[in-house]
Formats: C-alpha cells, structure tokens, sequence
C-alpha cells in the first residue's frame, strides 16, 4: 500500500495571512478574544514565543504581548478545504479526511498512473501552493501510521517518505510521544516504566503493554514493529452529532443553567437537522471551575430528533449533577447511538465517551 498524509501549515493562520497581507510575518493567533477563548492555530511567529493550538488566549497574550488576535472565518477555511480536496481527488477517490486541513490518501493505485508515492506527493503539494497559495506538508510510506509521522517531520512545507526498509530505524528513535495514541498522561506513565523511544516500546512484551494499556497495548505492541492494517477509509459514517460552550463566567444558578441548557438543545437540534442524524443516546457533559469532568447519559428506544424529545431527557441528566457548591464553566450535549436497543437498555444510565463539538458549528 502507498500512503500519503497531507497536512497543512498552520492553516487558519495561513489563510487569514493570506487573505490579509497586514498579518504577514507577524504572530497572530486564529481564536476568540476572551477570558476564556482558546488558540485554534498559531502562526509560526506566535510559536516562536510558546504560543500553541488548545491554548488559553490569555495565557498566549502573556508568552506573546505582540500578538495579534484574528477571529476565525470558519466559511473560508471550508472553501479552501474544498479546493484542497478537489485536487485530491484528480489522484485518487481513496480519500479519508481527518479535519479541514488533513487527510490520508491511498495511492496505491492512482489515476495518473504515477508509480512512485513521493512523486504524487510533491505534484499535490505543488499544485496546493499554486491554487490557493498555501503550504502544506505530506508524508508517503506504506501505511497511516508512518505516513502522519512522516508529515510533521519537515514542517514547514516538508516531504517526507519512510521506506519499508527504513521503517524499524525510524521507528527506533521516535520519541515515544510522537506515536499515535500516546498522550500526556500516557507518555507519563511510559517514562515511569523506562519506555523514551521507539525502540524502547519494542522492547515490552505484548503481555506487559496489555496489562498496562489494555486494547492500545496491542496497538502500540504493532505500531513499534511497524505494524498498522487499517485502510484509507474514504466512506465516514458519522457516529454521533454535539455542541459544547464555554461560559464567560461560571454559572451555578439554577435559572442560569436551565436558560444555558435550553440553547444547548436547540443548537443540537438544529445540528441533528442538519447532518439528517438518527440516535438514540443523549449525552450530558459537564465541566466545572475546577476543570473536573463529568458526562451523563441515557440510551432511550426511540430516535432523539425534536426539541420536545430531547429537552425533559437533558433535564433529568442534569438533575443528576451538583452545581450549586461546583459551578459549571462547560456545558455540552450530544446524541449518538444509531441502533436499536432492547428492552433491558432502555432508559439505562451508562457512562460513554463522546467527541463534542464546540460553538461556533464549524
């Protein structure tokens, strides 16, 4: 299999320095200026200071006193994703996108019948640069897992492939957070069981990395051999529609978080309306001033798709948190949950793991 991963540099920045030629060569940072606004992308300028994706805005203000805040145009960054994805598909259908800016490509049999990965890769990235005057960085191996380490390697602009030949090298000197999966806490734990490096990793048995990491042990036990089967999927069957907000200022009143949840279930009607989306778990997420979180759910028999429906369910999840003495700083809700259920799971309080999205829709 040949694997392309194209990944775009800094791309909300770029495009706003684009579309502003003011912002050139200057830090900015793509987000909403507030007490609790959050760095969506960092131009390289910004990142020199510290400045990073996930970061408070104010926290980045401080690393950075020059910096220049730019709220994001969300409308602007599709169409270029639009185009980007246009220019894909002159190579291949094989296409599964990871965000606005990324997405994996199999080449392996491509229309222009380019033999070499690297060769397409390179085109791809020249025509970027031509039809919307952006960088990007692409990364060609022989499956996913490589080929997304192989993007971030040059960035900017960079090109670079891992050969199978080559691949147990490489992955011997990867430090260990650089594998897909591993986070911080993750990584933490590794360093505390001597595992810094690639190498390090390969080095556990399988028995040893299951008991510690569960299902991912299996995971990381193959991803340090090189080891990774899963397809370019280029058909995404979406699993679950959500919203989430940040609040100006925490809110622990009743009438507050009554008014706030209310919205909250509008807007993810409006979402359900708008992917056509069928489900039928609804989940609470709560995040209070001391970042703890929490999520509530409940799976009902029927298909959640009406304000109606769905209001007297947030309700009764939001009955089961105490807010009064732990005042709430993040509300969310989401619907997922696309098969039918029996009889024993109806109404079940059940724990789930669900990715929210946030407001503005994106």
């Amino acid at each position: 299999m040949k694997v392309i991963h194209i990944d775009m540099d800094q791309f909300f920045a770029a495009v706003e320095q684009r579309d502003n030629p003011e912002l050139k060569g200057k830090p900015i940072a793509v987000g909403h200026d507030a007490e609790r606004g959050v760095v969506a992308t960092a131009s390289y300028e910004a990142r020199r200071f510290g400045v990073h994706s996930a970061q408070s805005i104010q926290v980045a203000k401080r690393l950075c006193p020059q910096l220049i805040i730019v709220e994001p145009h969300f409308q602007r960054y599709k169409e270029v994703s639009a185009q980007l994805h246009g220019i894909f598909h002159d190579y291949t259908d094989l296409i599964e996108p990871i965000s606005l800016d990324e997405a994996f490509l199999d080449v392996t049999e491509n229309k222009k019948g380019i033999e070499l990965g690297v060769d397409i890769a390179r085109e791809i990235k020249q025509r970027i640069r031509e039809t919307t005057g952006l960088t990007a960085s692409a990364g060609v191996s022989y499956c996913k897992f490589l080929a997304k380490i192989a993007s971030d390697w040059r960035k900017p602009d960079g090109l670079t492939v891992i050969h199978p030949d080559r691949a147990l090298d490489f992955i011997a000197q990867l430090k260990i957070e650089k594998i897909w999966g591993v986070g911080q806490k993750t990584a933490e734990k590794m360093h505390r069981m001597g595992i810094f490096t690639g190498l390090d990793l390969r080095n556990m048995s399988l028995s040893r990395l299951t008991q510690e990491f569960g299902k991912m042990g299996q995971v990381f036990y193959d991803f340090s051999r090189g080891i990774d089967n899963r397809p370019v999927i280029s058909e995404w069957e979406r699993k679950s529609v959500s919203c989430e907000q940040t609040f100006e200022s925490d809110i622990s009143e009743n009438a507050a978080v009554t008014i706030h949840l209310y919205h909250t279930v509008l807007e993810l009607v409006r979402r359900i309306e708008k992917n056509d989306f069928e489900g039928r778990t609804l989940t609470l997420k709560v995040k209070f001033l001391d970042f703890q979180q929490i999520t509530r759910s409940i799976t009902v028999d029927h298909i959640l798709r009406t304000k109606d429906e769905i209001l007297p369910l947030a309700k009764q999840l939001m009955q089961q948190v105490e807010f009064h003495s732990h005042p709430i700083r993040l509300l969310g809700l989401g619907v997922s949950n696309q098969k039918s259920v029996t009889p024993q799971e109806d109404n079940q309080w059940i724990e789930l793991e669900l990715e929210f999205e946030p407001w503005p829709d994106v």
